[in-house]
């Protein structure tokens, strides 16, 4: 019994962990030397999240409107929670991957200059980022392989919001899938930097999955606070870069 109450609070201790590893970027971006390298990913964030919710906003209401009259009236108010979750799902994670693909390159500046800061490093001497062209087609090669993986998964679970019981679950199916979707992303930045691969970086999570999803979880709830989900990239880059740093280097790994 004590060794199973032992093993459940240390899960919840390394997702807790996780989860508080994305609110420390807040204190790590308005550090001297790295405001600088903030600047370009909020806005990127900040003109694609405006254009996501009303873009969403337009959309869903026009929809819904198409059934404003007749019989079909009382169908909206039955589905209109179902069809706000599925349609700002879809969007919030079709915009999400269009602002972490165009900002990709000043991401990767700004994990290298957070653990520069962190551990007194000079990424940019050992070769860990390259010339801004180089850069670029770096990270589109990174972000189109992580979207890849996004849709093959994506679509089979989006599915399953329209298949009676399995309905039920698709909800919780999806929280958990985002989170670890959102973890792999904004890891990818500081281990994107030391040339680690996708594959490569799914196993390093693997070993620290409960970290993993405390962080990913943490990072979602950030881009639903309104307002706050203009910072929510840089933030979680500089959560990430933290979270690298103290526990996901292979040197910490065994160790934490």
């Amino acid at each position: 019994m004590a060794s199973g109450s032992s093993d459940h609070l240390t899960l919840m201790n390394d997702f807790v962990t996780g989860f508080k590893y994305v609110f420390s970027g807040f204190k790590l971006i308005i550090q001297p030397g790295i405001r600088i390298y903030v600047l370009i990913p909020f806005l990127i964030n900040a003109l694609l999240f405006a254009s996501a919710i009303t873009y969403g906003s337009n959309i869903l209401s026009d929809f819904l409107n198409s059934w404003s009259s007749g019989w079909w009236e009382w169908v909206r108010w039955i589905l209109w929670p179902l069809f706000i979750i599925v349609s700002l799902t879809v969007i919030f994670f079709c915009f999400s991957i269009m602002a972490n693909l165009i900002a990709a390159p000043f991401n990767g500046f700004l994990a290298e200059a957070i653990e520069n800061k962190l551990s007194n490093t000079d990424l940019s001497e050992s070769g860990g980022l390259k010339a801004i062209p180089a850069e670029i087609i770096k990270a589109m090669k990174s972000e189109s392989r992580k979207f890849l993986y996004f849709i093959i998964r994506a679509i089979p679970l989006l599915l399953l919001f329209f298949i009676p019981v399995a309905q039920v679950t698709a909800p919780f199916l999806w929280l958990f899938f985002g989170s670890w979707m959102l973890a792999l992303e904004y890891m990818d930045y500081p281990m994107g930097n030391h040339g680690i691969a996708f594959p490569e970086q799914r196993k390093i999570m693997i070993m620290k999955k409960k970290r993993t999803f405390g962080f990913g979880l943490g990072v979602m709830l950030l881009t639903f606070i309104p307002v706050i989900n203009f910072v929510a990239m840089p933030v979680a880059v500089a959560g990430a870069s933290k979270m690298w740093v103290d526990k996901l280097k292979p040197a910490q790994i065994t160790s934490s």
